[in-house]
């Protein structure tokens, strides 16, 4: 036979990679770009193909059409082994600061679309994938410079990428400004062109788009192709067994008994098979490698099958009755198959609703057959098994001796099949000739087809909470003028069982009957004893409902009698708006009934926003909107973060072993023996602590041991460090871990705040961190006309979801030092620690941090540990080491937001006045202090924001064996605003008036403003709330909108909508902050701050304010030095002092000291400025400096400021109003519209604060609606993936999102009359759950209409946070459907009774 052996090829960014061997084919694509390549824009984010960081563009090459076909891939889910002959472009390729940015970073940077930045080039590579292959489509032309994308399609294109800083309108409009029906006008705040431009003006000023300026696969790589396929078809196809391995190994070479084979038939592969089971080797067979996103791969496989180059699951043949689909073809390209030939209303359906499976760059990797290979033996919650089900397909499945057809039904009722049982292809009827719901002559026959989901997010990249998917032919019934059913089929799916279901019990009562409200309710009790999730099903009442709501939505439409219910339905789940697919709306036949809903029929709305901001020009280049500093460098990939960092010679890698017990006696630590854990070298724990050094991992308030020495304390807690040769190598050895735990004589743990109170378990809170009441609440409540005593509510945690996982690099230095990159907002705490961990002194450590990718307060405390644990690690070593932390991992051991239990006693006169609050505060949080007492002042400041009258309150800290929760973006402050609010609400609720009377009755006047905040008040002309609600009321149009509601609401039964206008105050404390300016000979400026670059643009506003202290030396304005200045990174040993970047004032703080500074600099040069103007007139800033440098004049100066006591604490306002729609059949609710007002004082930058309201603002309403935090038993977190934890996407903010930064004018004692940004926004959020609590009330108020069984009032009721789609359809009742069905027909026998 001939020798095929051949080196494995590939191109990424146009350079040829060619490797002899592949030492472990189970290597990701990403790893070996990160750790064997200089690029660094593909980023690790979640390693579950769930976040979109690691996005890449991977393009394949056919000789014989001569086309490249190009997609978006998920590089940390794709094997480097998968990719042979292929060519991969980073954002890196796209353009670089070296050869120059390519026109999508200038945009994103010009359009502030990037903050942190670790995202930004997954994101930029899915927008360019998208302009790429629209631009390559028959799509009619478009206008030069811009691609034949449209404005929908965009939003789509970035629908699967995650964002935490930015709330995605900015990335949204720079993507818009490449579509070819862009209007210029609808453009956001840009830093190209300006409102009022014409469209040819801006059109101009935009970056030039050419989508022909990069080269995704280069011409080497086309000859490479061509010579593999020449040689490939001078081989026989005939291959023995004896033969096989050689064979295989041939085509992709591999070091050691690892091995990547490439079957040409089936035939081929199952004689591989049974070669490799005679050998006993562990065998994994794939083609895209998804599944492992879903069920991570713990342990490595001996030999990989890549079954992609076999011809018959690759196949797509089609006639007039099915589609025969091959069992490897891509989801993408199902979709594209399924949209081909002649149209059909199955297909059409399948395939919109799997646009909404997974994102774009999965259904790029992701097989057909996989996908239902994981919903039959893993049991996973498919979509696509589900409608496939409810479309009676059938699938082709082999043991490599015969092939059988099988339902899909009987298909997933089979025991879990092995690697032995291989899917061949899927066929799907066509269910011709009744098509488009055209009527069959003969027999009036017509068919129905519709899919559904109820998820929490609209457009997929979400697991649903329940699927479904009918089919149904039905015939004219023309005695009854209504239609019968026949050939039925309901299937469900994702609701609590091991795979999708048909409902046949339903499907054959229903057969043969026409549909009536009696039958159609029986349908669905008979339903409700169907659909019965398994035991321990989250929301398994709530899936139960859902299903309900799907049957009763897909049947309403064909039931007698029932005209006028179909009228007040008006739209019913209305497609896909919530997070599920077009019901009622996607019409398929008329009848008198359906014609009612033609007016309907709409498609998913587009993002449209408006942004007003004011520029202060007092202070050029100060206050103007100057774009983020390296926006471009992010973008492109360049941007170092601490992962970026090459590793150093010798470098070992980390990964935490933590207990999974809350409270046991840890009686040893042992590995598995397997092939992942054979490659580890060695554990550090608590004993590998130096003589001298101490057990601790974070030192705040009180110390944390680093790891837990003989008993667990919390689930999550670290115990050892299991050090290996990678990284991926060190987490599949931290998973191979077994752990021996004792429990006998331990006190059971403490969870619950009940718990605590009841065992006495709380922390201190010193009496200097204790707020001070207001008023005598017994003389309030004496006072008041009506009394709320001891209502109860309860606030969820929120994780930080930052893009970046916690992680540092420990590099041993000389005469026993240790350098620490570190990615965290407070080096300074690390700095120390590590030194008292290792028991050096503290002038031994040094710890840099250039910039942070996310943090949100996460990495504050919480960092410190992975800081100290890896530099424990090198120094008992002696190398360096190197951790970054998986996101399970992450998620399991830095805890989060304090969840918290509030009960409240209020009293309130007849009008809405409150006279008296009392509140009864219990925060949970976890073992250790960490910031905690500093809450109970943050929930009481915010709480303050209205006029109580009187105000008391008893706050306590439960301290549980759950891990400690910590800062997070807001800490107290938005707990707080939620109370106030739930308050209010409930006094409007009990005395039956609007909510917004309350909060108008109740907004402080500067008198009682004063009383309340005392010195933090500021002066009468500070207090700008009143006049931003007033401003916001007109330019919401609130009142109007309000009016527009009740309207709606009463003509839509199942689709309610709310508003909310809701203020928040926020006060805020500034912290001494060093700051160090310093010229160099050539005139260029170099900065140093305490504060960290954590994405809020600190480095720009401290390059701004630098130009503006230099520039000063020039009174006219005339020299920008803006383009000199270079703020570098954190350096503990460079500046001292640095503090914790938090509490959104270390920007100005920073800007303040470096003022300083620049201020001791401009009295050095002055006088020297003066005396050259003298002898030369003009002056140059280099002529200036080498003056200076030749007159031996300090040119480097350092400022520690201290704030004085009147200008040490401020208070913040802001409004926002919220529209939303509340579907009360699945829960989902969309929002519809946001206006907001911020008061920034005189903004430092406004583009960089206008970022952050946005970003902040959607961040709050993750935690108002969206993301829920799990723990199983033993408070292990069970939220601890993509897959479970769902923060906003850029199809969850508001469809309308409008923002006005306030120029509220001079502030005598703020930093140049500004005001901080980063957190009080995020408060503001708040009104998008209240505008729900309004929807809802609705809901609730006509549902008592229905005979709905409330306990109290149905319009008094408390809403949770988060308000989850469960919770809401709760609230608006999980039997609404048939207390609906139950009312219409008890009203039906009431009118045709005799009358007696």
């Amino acid at each position: 036979m001939e020798d095929m052996k051949r080196p494995f090829i590939f191109a990424v960014n146009g350079e040829r990679f060619e490797l002899q061997s592949i030492d472990d084919p189970s290597k990701t694509l990403l790893e070996f770009l990160r750790s064997e390549t200089p690029y660094k824009g593909p980023k690790l984010g979640c390693g579950e193909g769930g976040c979109g960081a690691c996005v890449v563009l991977l393009a394949r090459y056919d000789p014989a059409t001569d086309q490249v076909e190009e997609h978006t891939v998920s590089s940390c889910l794709t094997l480097l082994c998968s990719i042979n002959l292929c060519s991969v472009t980073t954002s890196e390729g796209l353009g670089n600061s070296k050869d120059g940015f390519h026109s999508i970073h200038q945009r994103f940077a010009g359009f502030h679309a990037s903050q942190c930045g670790f995202c930004t080039p997954g994101m930029c590579m899915s927008l360019f994938s998208a302009l790429t292959n629209a631009d390559k489509s028959k799509k009619s032309y478009a206008p030069a410079g811009f691609s034949k994308l449209t404005v929908s399609e965009v939003e789509k294109a970035i629908v699967g990428n995650l964002c935490r800083c930015t709330g995605y309108r900015p990335i949204i409009e720079a993507s818009k400004s490449f579509a070819a029906d862009v209007d210029m006008e609808d453009l956001g705040f840009n830093s190209f062109c300006r409102k009022g431009e014409n469209g040819i003006t801006s059109i101009k000023k935009l970056p030039v788009y050419n989508p022909t300026s990069v080269c995704t696969f280069p011409e080497f790589l086309k000859d490479e192709v061509r010579s593999n396929l020449d040689l490939s078809s001078k081989c026989s196809d005939d291959v023995v067994a004896p033969q096989l391995e050689a064979t295989f190994k041939t085509h992709l070479p591999c070091s050691h008994d690892n091995c990547w084979y490439l079957p040409t038939s089936i035939k081929e592969l199952y004689s591989l098979l049974s070669l490799e089971e005679a050998n006993g080797s562990r065998v994994r067979l794939v083609v895209g490698n998804t599944g492992a996103g879903v069920y991570k791969n713990y342990d490595q496989y001996d030999k990989y099958i890549d079954v992609r180059n076999i011809p018959e699951l690759l196949e797509i043949k089609r006639d007039d009755t099915k589609i025969e689909i091959g069992a490897a073809v891509t989801i993408s390209r199902t979709i594209e198959a399924l949209k081909e030939g002649k149209r059909s209303l199955v297909y059409s359906k399948i395939g919109e609703h799997m646009s909404k499976v997974a994102s774009h760059f999965i259904r790029n990797m992701a097989s057909l057959g996989g996908n239902l290979i994981l919903a039959q033996r893993n049991h996973f919650a498919s979509d696509i098994a589900t409608i496939l089900l409810g479309a009676g397909t059938y699938v082709c499945v082999t043991d490599g001796l015969q092939m059988q057809w099988l339902s899909l039904e009987d298909f997933l009722e089979m025991p879990p099949i092995d690697s032995h049982t291989l899917l061949v292809k899927v066929s799907i009827p066509s269910w011709e000739p009744n098509v488009n719901g055209l009527v069959d002559a003969i027999s009036e026959r017509r068919l129905l087809y519709e899919t559904y989901r109820a998820a929490p997010r609209p457009l997929g990249n979400a697991v649903a909470y329940i699927n479904a998917a009918f089919l149904v032919e039905v015939c004219t019934d023309k005695k009854k003028k209504g239609v019968v059913l026949d050939n039925l089929r309901l299937a469900f799916g994702a609701y609590g069982t091991e795979h999708a279901i048909r409902a046949t019990k339903v499907e054959n009562f229903l057969v043969g009957k026409s549909l009536t409200p009696s039958v159609l309710l029986e349908a669905i009790r008979i339903l409700r004893a169907t659909v019965v999730p398994e035991e321990g099903t989250p929301h398994s009442d709530y899936k139960s409902s859902v299903a309900v709501a799907f049957l009763f939505n897909f049947l309403l439409p064909l039931t007698i009698d029932m005209e006028e219910a179909i009228v007040a339905g008006n739209g019913l789940l209305k497609g896909g708006d919530n997070g599920y697919n077009k019901g009622l709306g996607d019409k398929v036949f008329k009848t008198k009934q359906l014609e009612q809903f033609d007016h309907l029929e709409r498609s998913d709305s587009l993002l449209s926003a408006k942004q007003v901001v004011e520029f202060n020009g007092d202070h050029r280049p100060v206050g103007e909107p100057v774009k983020k500093v390296g926006a471009e460098l992010q973008a492109s990939g360049e941007a170092v973060f601490v992962d970026d960092i090459p590793s150093p010679k010798d470098c070992l890698y980390g990964a935490f072993i933590y207990s999974t017990k809350p409270f046991a006696h840890v009686k040893g630590i042992h590995l598995k023996s397997t092939i992942g854990s054979q490659k580890f070298i060695r554990l550090i724990s608590f004993k590998d602590i130096p003589k001298g050094g101490e057990n601790i991992g974070a030192n705040f308030l009180s110390s944390e041991p680093l790891f837990a020495e003989d008993n667990t304390e919390y689930a999550g807690q670290p115990l050892a460090l299991v050090i290996a040769e990678s990284q991926r190598v060190a987490n599949m050895a931290a998973n191979q871990v077994v752990i021996d735990y004792n429990t006998e004589n331990m006190e059971p743990p403490i969870f619950t705040v009940e718990d605590a109170v009841r065992r006495s378990s709380y922390f201190q809170i010193p009496s200097f961190f204790s707020p001070e009441p207001v008023g005598d609440f017994s003389k309030g409540m004496e006072e008041a006309d009506h009394k709320i005593l001891s209502a109860e509510i309860t606030l969820g945690s929120q994780y930080y979801f930052y893009m970046e996982t916690q992680t540092a690099l420990a590099v041993p230095d000389e005469d026993n030092c240790m350098v620490v990159y570190s990615s965290n907002q407070n080096s300074e705490i690390i700095h120390y620690v590590i030194a008292r961990c290792l028991g050096i002194p503290a002038n031994n450590v040094r710890v840099i941090t250039r910039r942070v990718g996310g943090s949100f307060g996460g990495k504050g405390i919480k960092a410190v540990v992975v800081a100290t644990a890896c530099a424990l690690a090198a120094h008992k070593l002696r190398c360096p080491v190197r951790m970054y932390l998986d996101r399970k991992t992450d998620m399991i051991m830095v805890g989060g937001r304090h969840p918290m239990k509030v009960t409240y006693s209020v009293g309130f006169k007849s009008d809405g006045k409150i006279t008296a609050l009392h509140v009864d505060i219990l925060i949970n949080a976890g073992i250790n202090e960490d910031i905690s007492p500093l809450l109970p002042k943050a929930i009481i400041g915010t709480l303050k924001k209205y006029n109580w009258g009187s105000l008391s309150f008893d706050v306590r800290i439960c301290k549980t064996n759950l891990t400690s929760k910590s800062a997070m973006r807001a800490p107290g402050d938005v707990q707080g605003t939620y109370i106030a609010e739930a308050v209010i609400e409930h006094v409007a609720s009990t005395l039956s008036v609007d909510t917004d009377l309350v909060r108008k009755k109740n907004l402080h006047t500067h008198e009682s403003l004063q009383l309340f905040y005392k010195d933090s008040s500021g002066e009468p002309h500070e207090y700008t709330l009143p006049a931003i609600l007033e401003k916001l009321a007109n330019t919401s149009s609130f009142n109007h909108r309000f009016e527009m509601i009740k309207q709606f609401n009463m003509h839509n039964k199942w689709r309610k909508r709310g508003i909310s206008s809701v203020p928040i105050v926020y006060e805020v404390s500034l912290r001494p902050t060093p700051g160090r300016v310093g010229i160099l000979n050539d005139g260029s400026v170099v900065v140093e701050v305490g504060g960290i670059e954590i994405g809020q643009g600190l480095w720009t506003k401290v390059k701004q304010m630098t130009a503006f202290g230099l520039g000063k030396l020039w009174s006219d304005g005339s020299v920008d030095l803006i383009e000199r200045v270079r703020v570098v990174q954190s350096d503990t040993l460079s500046l001292i002092q640095g503090g914790y970047t938090a509490g959104s004032t270390t920007s100005e703080a920073s800007c303040e000291a470096v003022r300083l500074a620049c201020n001791i600099l401009f009295e050095r040069l002055a006088p020297i400025k003066e005396k050259l103007q003298e002898q030369m007139g003009e002056v140059s800033w280099d002529a200036l400096i080498l003056q200076a440098s030749l007159q031996s004049v300090n040119l480097s100066a350092s400022t520690y400021w201290v704030p004085d006591s009147s200008s040490r604490s401020y208070l913040n306002y802001g409004a926002a109003t919220s529209e939303v729609e509340v579907d009360l059949l699945t829960g989902a609710i969309k929002i519809m519209r946001t206006d907001l007002i911020y008061d920034c004082g005189k903004s430092l930058n406004p583009a960089v604060d206008l970022g952050q309201i946005e970003g902040g603002f959607v961040q709050g309403i993750g935690f108002f609606m969206l993301e829920e935090c799990l723990t199983n038993s033993d408070g292990l977190v069970v939220s601890d993936s993509t897959w479970t934890y769902k923060i906003p996407t850029v199809d969850t903010i508001p469809k309308q999102f409008n923002v006005e930064i306030l120029n509220s004018g001079h502030h005598e004692k703020r930093v140049l009359s500004s005001k901080a940004s980063g957190e009080p926004p995020l408060l503001l959020a708040v009104s998008v759950h209240s505008a729900t609590r309004e929807a809802i009330r609705d809901a609730r108020r006509e549902l008592a209409t229905h005979g709905g069984d409330f306990k109290v009032s149905p319009t008094v009721f408390q809403l949770p946070v988060p308000a989850t789609m469960p919770v809401i359809k709760e609230l608006c009742g999980l039997n609404n459907i048939e207390s609906y069905l139950e009312s219409l027909i008890a009203l039906d026998q009431a009118q045709v009774m005799p009358i007696s």
